[in-house]
């Protein structure tokens, strides 16, 4: 099956122009039933839905999250069917598996109030400071996801048009709108940046103080550091600020197509769970909308 895996891997850059974050999981996840499949002197075209069924439960005895078994059981789905095509199976058995019901958490998001003071914390003309603001203002003036923002270029953006060009998934490219704040704060940091030596060269818009090109995990950080600032006690990420644009838009009478343009998504079904709204701001929005409330 390694080699089978390795052309399907090939197929996944190669041809369906997949993300390295994607590209990654998927052998994760292959590899892991790859093992599994060696462990028990199996062969790809002896993969039958009881023998899936029993993969699916060692990772459930692990205590691995529904979200990871399903994405776990998806994967192979994919694979199996890509074999289905190379002609090395006859039928794709993982169809037969249902997937595990998924949990719905609600995802954590910051109130208005919340995020205004959150995006205040960052003070200082420092150019740690300056850059941290830019950072997190642009998160919320767009929605944009983390690895979207880690990968923008100086060129990218457009302060005379007040647009950003994003390379989402699949490497899809969009541009989304950003706002008087975000102008602002990244012009400030921009300037900041100019006047120190070896800071100005690259083209990344967010660095590290040794001028490389900012990470997501430092992102991670710089969200961390901030809310722990705050009043704020849930868990709050990089993400939750994605969360937040589209709930307070959304919140505030915005399409949800709309929103869903702006956020990248394929499926509305998907930007649905990231819109949340408490029962005051739906009977208001009701209200001022429905012709015969």
């Amino acid at each position: 099956m390694r080699k089978e895996l390795s052309q399907f891997l090939d197929y996944l850059k190669y041809e369906k122009n997949a993300s390295s974050h994607t590209i990654s999981s998927y052998r994760i996840d292959l590899t892991q039933f790859a093992r599994y499949l060696e462990e028990r002197r199996g062969k790809l075209k002896e993969i039958d839905n009881i023998f899936l069924r029993g993969f699916l439960a060692e990772l459930h005895e692990k205590k691995l999250k529904k979200t990871t078994v399903a994405r776990k059981l998806a994967s192979i789905r994919s694979f199996l069917q890509f074999c289905l095509r190379k002609n090395w199976l006859e039928d794709n058995p993982a169809k037969a598996v249902i997937t595990p019901k998924q949990e719905k958490p609600i995802p954590s998001f910051l109130s208005e109030e919340e995020m205004a003071n959150f995006l205040d914390l960052p003070q200082s003309n420092k150019l740690i400071d300056l850059r941290d603001r830019a950072v997190l203002e642009l998160l919320y003036a767009t929605g944009i996801r983390v690895s979207e923002l880690t990968g923008l270029d100086l060129e990218d953006l457009s302060f005379e048009e007040k647009m950003v060009r994003v390379r989402g998934k699949g490497k899809k490219e969009r541009l989304v709108p950003f706002g008087r704040k975000a102008e602002e704060s990244l012009k400030s940091y921009l300037l900041g940046r100019n006047l120190i030596p070896g800071q100005a060269e690259g083209k990344a818009l967010f660095t590290n103080y040794i001028g490389g090109r900012l990470t997501s995990r430092s992102v991670e950080r710089i969200v961390d550091k901030y809310i722990r600032s705050t009043a704020v006690r849930r868990k709050i990420s990089p993400h939750s600020l994605r969360h937040s644009f589209a709930s307070h838009l959304l919140g505030r009478g915005a399409d949800l197509r709309v929103i869903q343009e702006l956020l990248g998504h394929e499926s509305l079904a998907t930007t649905q769970k990231y819109t949340h709204l408490d029962l005051r701001q739906l009977m208001e929005i009701y209200r001022k909308s429905h012709p015969r409330f």
